[in-house]
């Protein structure tokens, strides 16, 4: 449950993102979804990966670092990069806009929604 219910928070704030940037474009929500979805739920993918591995590491004492999927950092910070990252590449490749406001745009919006909630949760702890 430590990794499942973090992982489905953020997969459902990234398809929330992908929902906002079609509406704000008056784009069809249901029927391009996937098309905007697919590039940032595989960068999500990748930055879990990522975070999985970072924290998988033992430190200098042989303690194991220890996975915590509500973690700020690393794993919220490598959530946030992959998926911003990693949607950006793969849009680039699908021939999809990567205009610079857009990026600005999806790197603040990703920020807010795959690191804020994960500060809120620390915060209340």
């Amino acid at each position: 449950m430590k990794k499942v219910a973090p992982l489905a928070v953020d997969l459902l704030l990234v398809i929330l993102f992908c929902v906002i940037g079609r509406r704000s474009h008056d784009e069809a929500i249901l029927t391009g979804l996937l098309k905007t979805l697919w590039p940032f739920a595989i960068g999500l993918a990748i930055g879990w990966v990522a975070a999985l591995v970072v924290t998988s590491r033992r430190s200098g004492a042989g303690q194991n670092l220890g996975f915590d999927g509500t973690a700020l950092w690393p794993t919220g910070v490598l959530v946030w990069l992959g998926t911003l990252g990693g949607g950006m590449v793969l849009r680039v490749i699908a021939g999809q806009g990567t205009a610079v406001s857009f990026i600005a745009v999806a790197a603040t919006v990703l920020a807010l929604f795959l690191l804020g909630w994960r500060a809120a949760v620390r915060a209340l702890r």
